[in-house]
């Protein structure tokens, strides 16, 4: 703005001169007298030009005389013609005005450009549809899925009606009009639905919930009728649209309204009721918060049906490892049926995160093959953190983690239902200072109270082999103590499993699959019942720890066994923690038992007493 006003008042910054109006006669003698320096003649008459003591003047010829007859005595006289003033000064005063121009210029134009914005233009989809849809048809086909073979038959009636719909119509059936696939994050969502459109080969629009929102109200439902439009155009085809949830919740929901929202959900179910269902347009979306979808959206013809795309199992982990390690070298110790095993709870990005890490694990020892141990190393870097040597245990440290890990490892392995133990390290990484790992023999649905009761005397065998060894506890166990509380809560009042409180449940379940949200959901009992259920967590737990410390005191000897080969070792496995048990046992067998003076045989060699 301050150079555009430079530029504009520029001429009126010259330097100050005196302009002297003359006369013609007066002009005339001073050509004469040689005291005009420059003269410049306009078609009108008009003389202007210079002095020689430099001042300005500004003359008029005669309407009887032509300029013609005053150049010769201009000529004569040695004054300077310039030529035709008027001209030069009318150029001069436009050029003066054009940073003007160029500024009102540029206001014009964002104006259009916001214009064409709020009817869908720039960022629209009215416009770069190239961005925003994938009109290509997919080349993914349900072979590229690995698992999940119920979730694949549901969704291949979608294919069936987009390539064959005639078979529906002669039934007298409708086609599916939208598929709502909901799940965990990771879990191949996304892949499906280039799946269903690869298998289909139809035209696969694809973008995300909040591509439709923008702080203009109208252009979210203005962008949801033109993809509509595009699809109908397209037809067969097939629109995707991914974390539904952010135009999709629930109207009515919280006390700040949005508007835009609201509208742009508002068009989207006018859109998905109102198209023909021969037009052979499926609607695909998904999301893992369907707990906030609004109700009109999930009713039947809208989202005809939901498929669920749960955490992979076992035997999909398997596979879905088959699938991401295609273009790796492994080596011959590799087993994926192992390596599922330990990956419990991982999803298909997790599983392909794993590959990706330790392939890097290979990269670091200058290796091109990925062994059983970079696998690993890998999936410690991924649950535990990042081992650093900066962190290393000071000695007493390593002797206090070294009881607590053996006390974990000693009481799962005693248990009768507790998951079989495959490795124990006394290695900080990350946060953690030691892990002991189990590994379930099959993949669990369903958990029995003996299970649940025995993985909380699991959780506080540290802390009770501390006490047990030590003579007090440490803040090692603060995770360990969580976790149980966490457990045992749930067994009092989500599962029945409280005598006191008997055969009620407050499940605070729901279809979220986002971790974290069930906190902040109300309270569905009074005061009262949450002092009993406060009263029963404690009891559970307090038992827990009185089996757990019952346990190691009846396996002293192979208690010690286990510290000081942990000590040594540092890392040790499932079966050298048999072996150790099993040495240690074998030992107090051949050792005559060693009377108390109340008569009863010494603490290190008393049998184990029942976990239950």
């Amino acid at each position: 703005m301050i150079v555009t006003l430079l530029l504009l008042f520029a001429p009126g910054l010259k330097t100050t001169t005196t302009t002297k109006n003359l006369t013609y006669t007066k002009f005339l003698a001073d050509v004469k007298a040689h005291q005009v320096k420059t003269a410049s003649i306009n078609p009108t008459g008009g003389v202007t030009g210079a002095l020689k003591g430099g001042d300005n003047y500004t003359s008029q010829i005669p309407t009887a005389l032509v300029d013609n007859q005053l150049a010769p005595v201009l000529k004569d006289n040695g004054v300077t013609i310039t030529g035709v003033g008027g001209t030069s000064s009318v150029v001069t005063d436009l050029l003066s005005f054009l940073p003007l121009l160029l500024f009102i210029g540029v206001f014009v134009w964002l104006g259009r450009s916001t214009r064409r914005q709020l009817q869908g233009g720039i960022m629209g989809i009215g416009g770069s549809k190239a961005k925003l849809y994938d009109e290509d048809r997919p080349v993914t086909r349900f072979s590229d899925v690995a698992g999940y073979d119920g979730a694949k038959r549901e969704v291949a009636e979608v294919v069936d009606f987009l390539s064959r719909p005639e078979r529906y119509t002669k039934a007298g059936a409708i086609g599916p009009r939208g598929v709502l696939m909901v799940g965990p994050p990771g879990t191949g969502k996304t892949l499906m639905a280039r799946a269903v459109a690869g298998e289909a080969e139809v035209p696969f629009l694809a973008l995300t919930g909040s591509s439709f929102v923008e702080m203009f109200v109208g252009v979210g439902a203005k962008r949801v009728r033109d993809l509509f439009a595009d699809a109908r155009k397209r037809a067969p085809s097939i629109v995707f649209i991914d974390e539904i949830d952010a135009i999709g919740q629930r109207r009515g929901g919280s006390i700040v309204s949005n508007d835009e929202r609201e509208q742009t959900l508002n068009q989207l179910l006018a859109e998905m009721d109102g198209f023909d269902a021969s037009t052979g347009v499926v609607v695909l979306a998904a999301t893992n918060r369907p707990d906030v979808l609004d109700a009109a959206l999930l009713r039947p013809g809208r989202f005809d049906r939901q498929v669920e795309i749960p955490l992979p199992n076992q035997s999909e982990r398997t596979a879905i490892l088959a699938v991401h390690a295609h273009d790796k070298q492994l080596a011959k110790d590799v087993d994926f049926d192992a390596v599922s095993r330990g990956t419990p709870g991982f999803s298909g990005a997790d599983l392909a995160n794993l590959l990706n890490e330790a392939a890097i694990v290979a990269v670091r020892h200058d290796r091109e093959v990925l062994t059983a141990g970079d696998l690993d190393e890998a999936r410690d870097r991924i649950l535990l953190g990042r081992r650093d040597a900066s962190n290393a245990l000071l000695p007493e440290e390593k002797h206090s983690v070294a009881v607590h890990e053996a006390g974990h490892a000693l009481v799962a392995l005693l248990s009768e239902h507790a998951d079989p133990v495959a490795k124990i390290t006394i290695l900080p990484a990350g946060r953690a200072l030691g892990v002991t790992e189990q590994l379930p023999v099959d993949e669990k649905h369903l958990y029995s109270e003996s299970y649940l009761l025995d993985s909380l005397d699991v959780r506080l065998g540290g802390r009770s082999s501390e006490l047990l060894i030590l003579g007090e506890a440490s803040t090692g166990a603060s995770n360990d103590l969580a976790g149980a509380t966490g457990l045992a809560i749930r067994m009092v009042r989500d599962w029945g499993l409280s005598p006191r409180l008997g055969p009620v449940g407050f499940s605070t379940d729901g279809p979220s699959y986002l971790d974290g949200l069930q906190q902040f959901q109300s309270r569905q009992y009074s005061e009262g019942t949450q002092q009993v259920i406060d009263e029963e967590v404690s009891r559970l737990l307090g038992e827990a720890e009185q089996r757990a410390t019952a346990l190691l005191s009846g396996h002293r000897r192979a208690l010690d066994a286990l510290i000081a080969l942990l000590l040594e070792r540092e890392t040790i496995d499932g079966e050298e923690l048999k072996a150790v048990v099993s040495a240690a046992e074998a030992a107090v067998s051949r050792t005559p038992e060693t009377p108390t003076p109340d008569g009863s045989p010494a603490a290190a060699d008393r049998p184990s007493v029942p976990s239950h």
